[in-house]
């Protein structure tokens, strides 16, 4: 079975990155200040991360951020750590430096 495609939304107004993934809302709040973001709470159910698409929709919101390239990301939960450690090279850029994993 192939994997639904979706896009993301930034939610300004409620600080999230959110998508509609098979009929089901899912979301990654935020907050930023002073050039960076942190990453803090994603809300995906279990059945959709079993399906892969955990790694689709943080992939898109970390394209998403390093498209606008003003902003450094500072992953608060341990999906988005775990995310960007399994894809370091493709995004140490966004990572401020000082902070490792």
């Amino acid at each position: 079975m192939e994997n639904e495609t979706f896009e993301i939304k930034d939610n300004e107004f409620l600080r999230q990155f959110e998508a509609t993934i098979e009929d089901e809302f899912v979301k990654l709040e935020y907050s930023d200040q002073e050039r960076k973001i942190f990453l803090s709470k994603l809300e995906m159910s279990e059945e959709l991360r079993e399906k892969g698409y955990q790694e689709q929709f943080l992939t898109q919101v970390f394209d998403y951020i390093e498209k606008k390239g003003r902003l450094k990301i500072i992953p608060n939960s341990k999906e988005v750590k775990r995310f960007f450690k399994a894809n370091k090279e493709k995004y140490s850029d966004l990572i401020p430096i000082g902070i490792s994993f």
